[in-house]
């Protein structure tokens, strides 16, 4: 292994998701699939101001486990070449390349990493990303090599969730009961297909006890009806569960998961990026749509800051095996390259500031027109203020360790 210490100062100028194009779309279910809105594109006049409860997650105490982690503002990038040939994926280098990035990260073996953000107790929770599975999307031998090293380090199977917003995507993208015995695989809710109901007997949606009512994230005056890019409410509260302002979280995250794993995916949406902080950010809670216009990236900060996310959040693996750099956050081949690279932190803001500037750099020398404006990491800045992270150049430090 060859290692390379960095700071940046250098100044960078779905099939059945929610699939946002440029800076912001919405999607509605129809006829079993999702199909797009356009609520705010990229470069256009920015929504009027929304107020949300971010002060309330603010004033609650903040935990030993809190965001940013034991490494505020360290990202460290694992390179490999042999870790993928053409659609092959070699698990055993994967694993390798994982054991490595959380030792280089920690500066400690895989037990003590083991120590310093778990215990045999806890209930990890893996946050996949399997949009756009299989060409660019969380690869499941990443998973299985986080899976086995809390294993050996005698968390009980039982012990471990994967998990996503949405429950069918999950198998869409291998990650089932067979592929991982003994670990739970859990959507915090179903869509109905065409000519179905979504609605129990008691007319409310078939997932709405997954959420917890007690802890939303709330935009205030954003209603969710009446939500540009769906057919009618009917469509929207499909997709979305509850309209109102409040966005529940899932009752996974509040009840039941004492610690988060986040693994996401490698790439773009529009001139930002759909990694580490969307990944939570945007699957945590229900009644997103009505969120991509007024707050788009605000909501990635936001919502991490809520304690059930921000006191659970140890671990930060981005997916770079793949990346794609235009055409995202759903599956484009024409844009998807490989990048054979994995990602860590326990900071997730500086984990996406260090794959934002990189994706920008690749979308440069692949001829794309980039828009840097400061709308696109303002997010990642909100977080640093709140305490959430580190972004600013000088305090960021890149870590790069090749085979």
């Amino acid at each position: 292994m060859s290692y390379h210490y960095s700071t940046l100062t250098d100044s960078l100028s779905f099939d059945r998701r929610e699939l946002l194009r440029a800076a912001g779309a919405g999607a509605a279910l129809l006829g079993g699939r999702l199909v797009l809105g356009v609520p705010a594109a990229a470069g256009q006049d920015a929504a009027p101001e929304v107020t949300t409860n971010i002060d309330e997650f603010m004033k609650v105490p903040r935990g030993p486990h809190a965001l940013p982690g034991p490494f505020p503002g360290r990202v460290v990038k694992v390179t490999d070449p042999k870790a993928l040939a053409g659609d092959a994926v070699d698990g055993k280098v994967v694993r390798e390349m994982v054991e490595q990035g959380i030792r280089t990260l920690t500066g400690t073996s895989l037990r003590k990493s083991f120590r310093m953000l778990f215990t045999t107790d806890d209930v990890v929770g893996l946050k996949v990303n399997p949009v756009g599975a299989p060409l660019i999307a969380t690869h499941p031998e990443v998973v299985d090599a986080v899976v086995r090293w809390l294993v050996d380090n005698r968390l009980p199977r039982r012990n471990i969730v994967i998990w996503d917003r949405f429950e069918g995507m999950l198998a869409e993208a291998g990650f089932t009961p067979q592929r991982f015995p003994g670990v739970r695989i859990e959507g915090l809710q179903r869509m109905a297909e065409e000519g179905q109901s979504f609605r129990d007997a008691a007319g409310e949606h078939i997932s709405a006890g997954s959420f917890d009512r007690e802890a939303a994230y709330l935009a205030r005056g954003v209603t969710g009806t009446g939500v540009r890019g769906y057919q009618d409410d009917e469509f929207y509260l499909n997709q979305h569960v509850f309209n109102g302002e409040a966005s529940y979280f899932g009752s996974l995250l509040t009840k039941r998961l004492t610690k988060l794993v986040n693994l996401a995916a490698y790439k773009n949406t529009g001139n930002g990026i759909s990694m580490a902080t969307k990944n939570i950010g945007y699957a945590a809670i229900c009644n997103t749509g009505r969120l991509h216009q007024p707050l788009f990236f605000k909501v990635c900060t936001e919502v991490l800051a809520a304690p059930c996310i921000r006191e659970k959040l140890v671990l930060n693996i981005t997916d770079g095996l793949r990346g794609q750099y235009d055409g995202g956050p759903d599956k484009n081949e024409q844009f998807v390259f490989p990048n054979h690279a994995l990602y860590f932190a326990t900071d997730p803001f500086a984990l996406d500031m260090v794959c934002h500037r990189e994706l920008v750099a690749v979308r440069k020398a692949k001829g794309v027109t980039v828009n840097e404006h400061p709308r696109f990491t303002e997010y990642l800045h909100y977080a640093e203020k709140l305490g959430l992270g580190v972004v600013a150049p000088e305090r960021l430090r890149l870590v790069e360790v090749k085979a």
